[in-house]
């Protein structure tokens, strides 16, 4: 699953309605840039194919003052939020895809659902660790150590490693998150990391232009 479908409807429902511009400067403040495949052609391109689906309601606002072509604004469907909270639980428990930047944009979104549901979906995401873990030592015998199959067993080793790592960590968000950390859907406003008009992204690639709407 790519992750950039997730970020973009993510980021516009942030802000309601949002143009390409908005929806990159933001990604770019979380670093997603840096750890996903959301770089400025590939959000406007998302945003494009997203309307076409139905999934983004695309507005035409007033034309630039430079003479370009209208902004284009775009607005989550109620389709659209359907996808978003199908990705965002789906990135949450979905070990098998190994894919680290669809977990790093599902928690980037995570106070949207309720903590009770992000707990449940998090130990969801242990068992199928340890199932994909049990697949591997039914053949693969970690105490014998990766030499057992030559340099190829390295391979399994630093999955079975990440595995277990990655065991670790989620038991210790579970463990910030049952003790009261963050705000989650209906317990207040949550944190929003979206810059506000005018505010300077430290971490922007890009100057942004009238009628920007790619």
């Amino acid at each position: 699953m790519s992750a950039i479908r997730l970020l973009v409807l993510g980021a516009v429902r942030q802000h309601g309605r949002a143009h390409g511009y908005q929806v990159r400067n933001d990604l770019e403040y979380w670093g997603a840039h840096e750890w996903s495949n959301a770089k400025p052609g590939s959000i406007y391109h998302a945003l494009k194919q997203m309307a076409k689906q139905g999934l983004l309601l695309a507005h035409e606002v007033a034309p630039s003052t430079a003479g370009g072509p209208p902004r284009t604004e775009y607005e989550v469907t109620d389709e659209g939020a359907a996808e978003f909270f199908r990705l965002l639980r789906e990135s949450l428990v979905d070990w098998g895809n190994q894919r680290q930047e669809s977990l790093s944009a599902a928690l980037g979104f995570i106070v949207e659902l309720e903590r009770a549901e992000a707990v449940a979906l998090l130990r969801k995401r242990i068992e199928t660790m340890e199932g994909w873990r049990s697949s591997v030592t039914d053949y693969y015998d970690p105490t014998k150590g990766p030499g057992q199959f030559g340099h190829i067993g390295e391979i399994m080793n630093f999955w079975l490693a990440s595995a277990d790592f990655g065991k670790e960590w989620t038991l210790d968000l579970i463990a910030r998150i049952e003790g009261g950390a963050y705000s989650f859907k209906g317990e207040g406003e949550p944190f929003v990391g979206v810059l506000g008009d005018g505010e300077v992204n430290p971490y922007a690639t890009g100057v942004p232009h009238e009628g920007d709407d790619k």
